[in-house]
Parts: C-alpha cells; structure tokens; sequence
C-alpha cells in the first residue's frame, strides 16, 4: 500500500501564507518532487496583495495588477485551493474549508485533513459603534477598496466642478482620514498630491478649495518612526494646508456630517477608515489559546501554546518579541508587532522550524532585531528611521520606495514595479476616474429594462 503524503496546509494567502510557502518549497523540494509532502495553500483571494503599495495604487503610480502576486502562478509545485477556514479541530486534525463551489450548490463545507497546519489567516479593519460608518464608510485594506477611493475621490472632483451648489461642492471638496498610522497617513498623503495635480485639468477648482483632515484619537502620527519624525510629518502635512486634528476621535459620520470630538461638524462625501486592525474573527472558531485581543498564542518558535503541529504567524500571533529591551506593561515578553516587516520573517522561520520538524530536528526560536520604518508623504516626501538614523524628504521617500521593492516577490513583480515607476516619470499622470468598473452590468441592466444596482456615490 502507498503511504499517504504528509500533507502541509496553510490556511491564507498573504505575507505568512505566501512566504511560508515559498520557503517550504524549497526546503522541502526533495520531499515534494517525492511525493512524501503535500502543500495546501487555503485563500479565498487567488493572489497576495503587497499592502505597503496599495497607497501608491490608489494615487495611480502603480496599477492595480502589479500590487498584487498571483498565487497558482508563483507557488508552482503547491496546490492551491480558493476558500475560507471555517473552522479547526485539532484532535481529529481537520479545518472546514467554505469554497465557492460549496456555496454555490449550498453544500456543507469541505472537511480537509492535515498533519500540519499553518495559520496565516492575518486581519480584518477594527471598527467601532460609529454611527454612520458602516453606511458611509471606506476602507483602505484590500487593492479593490484603494482602486475604489481613487474613483471616488476623482469622482467628487467631477461632481464639485459640475454644481453651483455650495453645500454640494463643499461637501464633495471635503476629505476625511481617521487614523494617523502608516494606512492613514500615506493615503491621505498620497490621494492629495494626486488631487492637487488632477485639480489642474478642472478650472473651476482650486488646490486651495479641497479641504483634507485626518483625525488621530492620540497626540501623534506614524509612531513607527519615532516622536520627531512623526512631528516632522505633522509639519509637513499641514504645511500643504491638510488639517490634522490629534487628540481627536470621529463621533459620528451621519446624513454625511463628519462630527468630531472637538465639537467641529464637517459635510463631507468620503470618510475613510483606518483606524487599526483586528486578528481575524474565525480564530475564535478553531479551538485554539488565544490572548485578549484575540490573537493566537505562540512560543517563540512559532507553535501554538499546547499544540504540536499547529503553527501561526502575522498579525492572528502573539509571538513573543525576544528582541525587546523592555518588558510588556503586566510582565513578560511584548508581542511582536502586527506589520509586513514581522510577517515576512516570520513566515520563512516558520517554513525552516516546519522543515526541521519533519526532518527530526528541533525549532529555532523567531527573533528579528528592529531595522528601522520608512513612510511615504506624497510624490519625493517622506520619514524615515532605519539603523537608528532618520531621514526626511526625497532621501526618505526614495528609501521607502528602495525597500519595499526589495520586500515585493518575485523577480517578476519588481520589474514590473520598476518599469511602471519609471514610466510615470516620463509621462503625466493618469487623472481618469473609472468608477464604472465597479459596476460593469449597470449599463446592460438599463438597457435592458431593468435598474442598475449601483451603490451610491
């Protein structure tokens, strides 16, 4: 009888999944042309986005397609299943996999067996009882929702240069971020330097008439690159006429009136959420430790606490930070914080502690010294602090753009990336919003003596 292959599964295709996967196949590489291993990789998008881009994706330096790694195409030699984990059962060592076939023929789940099994499921936008968000709300996590906020921004030109409606105008002219992280501050930065430029081609519109605010709960911004860099950027931003209002919470965002903590009321037509992330909700489902904010807990080697062969990494992990200097506020080691960087090398040390358990070798614990954090402030502006140096402006900015290059996979994607960025230097930019993408039936639906079902704007 042949002997069934050890089968790897990987639930999630982003940073952890991918690179996990990446590394296994080739440290396994004897072992998969084999037969002895099988890598499963579990995602219910068929590609990885790189969400460092998705800024300058939603500002038009880089299309859409080149933010994102195509899974099937780089994981050759891993089957790759569309999905979402419903649930775990580490006894009997199963996940229940949603697929779209399952919902289409409204089956039960698929029930998948493993003999290891890699969380990567990351997170999901952490929201709070806003009243008016959900309803009018945007996020920034995910390259349809950038693509989307660039439309829509495009689009709020064109609907202030087509009235003379001052409450409509200013309400279109008006742009709220909340959350001063690295999402909210590079958005923001990045779509006003592109409004800015695209105001050129509407005469009626002045740079000066757009109003951009961002709202920040505490007393900084971009606390990753230190108090005064983040003081810099503060300058920077408002030194192009954005209002940042720190100390600052969104208390509601109803009949499209932004209220503010302070007690200030803006009309507006774009609010977009940024305010942090959460582990993502189906860990609750599987069984598994989890720490207050509902992360799984793991050891130092990246195992769940309690579990043999049960593996997480990314922003659903509480790994323990061994690089911190200072212990966390209750005692013990800090987690290791929930960014690309983390992710990244955690998932290739995964793949090597993976490997060397199926080999008969022991773990190595994860530790990663801290390089440093780079943001982008718009076109040939930034922060940055790495190696304990910092760096402002273009030397900053053309370091942010150095770095996540090297960080993107695939040789592939970053010559596209390269040409891409050295054709919108060249060339001006693309100012064309095409928000009917979102809705490719609505024409075809009208003609056809139907409504278009479209979202409203």
């Amino acid at each position: 009888m042949t002997k069934e292959p050890t089968r790897v599964l990987i639930v999630g295709g982003g940073c952890v999944g991918l690179y996990t996967a990446l590394r296994l196949r080739k440290r396994l590489r004897r072992e998969l042309a084999r037969g002895t291993v099988e890598v499963v990789v579990v995602s219910p998008e068929p590609y990885m986005t790189y969400q460092p881009f998705l800024p300058e994706a939603a500002a038009g330096n880089l299309s859409p397609r080149h933010v994102v790694v195509p899974l099937r195409r780089v994981l050759r030699g891993c089957r790759f299943i569309p999905g979402e984990l419903v649930s775990v059962d580490p006894g009997a060592r199963t996940a229940e996999i949603r697929t779209p076939a399952t919902e289409e023929s409204e089956e039960p789940p698929l029930t998948l067996a493993w003999d290891e099994l890699v969380l990567g499921v990351g997170s999901v936008s952490r929201t709070l009882p806003v009243p008016g968000l959900a309803e009018h709300g945007i996020g920034f996590k995910t390259v349809e929702e950038a693509i989307g906020l660039r439309n829509h921004v495009l689009e709020q030109l064109d609907i202030a240069s087509s009235t003379r409606d001052p409450r409509v105008r200013d309400a279109a002219l008006t742009f709220v971020f909340v959350g001063g992280g690295y999402a909210g501050v590079e958005a923001l930065a990045e779509l006003e330097d592109m409004a800015r430029y695209a105001c050129r081609y509407y005469p009626g519109i002045s740079p000066e008439e757009t109003k951009w605010i961002l709202v920040e709960a505490t007393g900084r911004i971009l606390p990753e690159v230190g108090l005064r860099m983040g003081e810099y950027a503060v300058r920077e931003l408002r030194g192009r006429n954005i209002d940042i209002r720190l100390d600052t919470r969104l208390e509601s965002i109803t009949d499209r009136i932004a209220v503010l903590s302070d007690g200030s009321r803006h009309p507006t037509r774009t609010l977009v959420w940024t305010a942090g992330v959460k582990p993502n909700p189906v860990l609750a489902s599987c069984g598994l430790p989890l720490d207050e904010r509902g992360r799984v807990r793991c050891t130092p080697e990246l195992l769940v606490e309690g579990e043999e062969h049960i593996w997480a990494a990314g922003d659903a992990a509480a790994v323990p930070d061994l690089s911190a200097d200072d212990p966390a506020p209750g005692g013990g080691l800090p987690i290791c914080a929930p960014n690309a960087q983390h992710a990244v090398r955690q998932g290739r040390r995964l793949a090597d502690n993976l490997a060397a358990r199926l080999r008969g070798r022991a773990p190595t614990a994860y530790s990663h010294a801290y390089v440093g954090s780079v943001a982008s402030l718009g076109l040939h502006k930034g922060v940055a602090r790495v190696y304990g140096r910092r760096l402002k402006g273009f030397p900053a900015w053309f370091m942010h753009r150095t770095y996540h290059l090297s960080r993107v996979p695939t040789l592939n994607r970053k010559a596209r990336v390269v040409a891409e960025w050295s054709l919108s230097g060249l060339f001006k930019r693309e100012v064309v919003s095409l928000g009917s993408l979102e809705h490719p039936r609505a024409e075809f639906e009208l003609a056809a003596g139907g409504e278009p079902r479209r979202e409203e704007g």
